[in-house]
């Protein structure tokens, strides 16, 4: 019985583990310009970043992003954060991805996500979603949903790393 509780103990760990410390999967996907990128690929030069789910539809995406936006240029400052925000608007909606980032002056690096092909590699349920990755690639923060106040939580997890 001792061993088999040790076993389960490990086996739980090992699974907690790397579901927080995972490396980005590799799917392609294409910028609002049309131009492919690797998503295993997503880097911030040594800095963390964020990859943030969002839906031109989803109106609690669409707050948390407007949110984080007026804040942005002060995290880029303090810490160096990059947002990569995904669409996964499907391929008829497509369309107005673009004007909706424009029209809300988003300063993200914005991808699309049309065939939710990123979004079932990570197993996102809901949107909004956001991930936190290090420097180093690894994935060290997951949230889902959005409620006013939720970016200060984000912004700590974010200085979390630098130290």
């Amino acid at each position: 019985m001792k061993r088999f509780f040790v076993f389960a103990t490990f086996a739980f760990l090992s699974f907690a583990l790397q579901s927080v410390w995972a490396q980005l999967p590799k799917v392609t996907l294409k910028d609002i310009h049309g131009t492919p990128v690797s998503t295993d690929t997503l880097s911030n030069g040594g800095k963390p970043f964020i990859i943030n789910f969002f839906a031109t539809w989803c109106k609690p995406c669409n707050r948390e992003l407007d949110t984080i936006s007026e804040v942005y240029a002060d995290w880029q400052a303090e810490t160096g954060v990059k947002i990569f925000a995904v669409s996964i608007d499907q391929a008829q909606n497509i369309k107005k991805v673009k004007p909706l980032v424009e029209s809300r002056g988003w300063e993200y690096e914005v991808l699309l996500d049309p065939n939710s092909d990123l979004c079932r590699a990570f197993g996102v349920q809901m949107i909004p979603f956001v991930i936190v990755v290090d420097g180093k690639g690894n994935i060290v923060y997951k949230h889902q949903g959005y409620v006013d106040g939720d970016e200060e939580e984000l912004i700590e997890r974010i200085k979390l790393i630098e130290n």
